[in-house]
């Protein structure tokens, strides 16, 4: 890396990090004294969640409370690695300077990108690089096997477009989605053929549908995870009004029939539309 830089810690969080350290010693917490980077991780993730629900509500003042559970559970894990002398959090901030001003050539060197595609092109190519990865090495290897199943499978698919095994447009993509739905619908006749139909079979049609859908949203610019959040937040709300509507005139889903539940259901999209 060119030129000297010099990171100083911004005083709130270093007095976070001693906040820790003092619940760290022996006058500190039991709970905190008994964590180890095993449990903290679970606490990370899911304090994860809570700020990316935080994010979607566009709240700043819960968003920035969220962000700081987050930035709490980073400063724990690198104390605990400070503990046994492995390294702390300034090392951490030093490699990470350093490795994304690697991996910025366009702003820190003579590199050139003109678009945002270009910037991934010249990304994907630095870390290659970087890694020092054996030829017969996956690039498929750094995506983390633990990612909910929709966000793998967009890693999965960029990384593999990213190589040149990718459809020419979206168009191309969409067609094979009405391919693997012909095949799913293939497997369905058995239902209603009264066969008994393979489970298997079904499961890995109807995941190729997912899958290739995911790529329909890569061509499209639209993360699928992001896609899904929001219409599930939308039938959520039309279903809590419809449930309201019930409510008021002393009904239950189970008492109404079906013609009047769509009724309500219509009404409900009026309302929270």
């Amino acid at each position: 890396m060119e030129g000297d830089v010099t990171l100083e810690m911004p005083s709130n969080v270093q007095k976070l990090s001693e906040l820790i350290e003092i619940l760290r010693s022996e006058k500190g917490c039991p709970w905190d004294r008994k964590q180890t980077t095993q449990s903290m991780a679970a606490y990370l993730v899911e304090e994860v969640y809570e700020l990316l629900e935080a994010l979607e509500s566009g709240d700043p003042e819960n968003i920035m409370e969220e962000m700081g559970d987050v930035l709490f559970q980073v400063l724990f894990l690198a104390n605990l690695f400070r503990e046994t002398g492995r390294f702390d959090i300034e090392n951490v901030a030093e490699r990470n300077l350093a490795k994304m001003t690697h991996r910025h050539p366009h702003v820190f060197g003579d590199a050139m990108a003109e678009n945002d595609e270009d910037v991934r092109k010249q990304w994907r190519e630095i870390k290659r690089n970087e890694k020092e990865m054996p030829s017969d090495t996956s690039i498929l290897n750094s995506i983390p096997r633990k990612l909910p199943a929709l966000m793998r499978a967009y890693r999965v698919s960029e990384r593999a477009g990213g190589w040149g095994f990718d459809w020419d447009d979206v168009q191309g993509v969409m067609e094979k989605v009405e391919e693997e739905w012909a095949e799913f619908k293939e497997e369905i006749k058995a239902l209603d053929n009264n066969a008994d139909p393979s489970k298997e079979r079904m499961t890995l049609e109807l995941g190729d549908i997912l899958f290739t859908l995911v790529n329909v949203g890569r061509f499209l610019r639209i993360h699928p995870e992001t896609a899904l959040s929001v219409s599930t937040k939308k039938f959520e709300k039309r279903f809590r009004s419809m449930e309201q509507m019930l409510t008021r005139k002393h009904e239950t889903p189970a008492s109404v029939p079906r013609e009047k539940l769509d009724q309500y259901w219509e009404e409900a999209k009026k309302e929270t539309d």
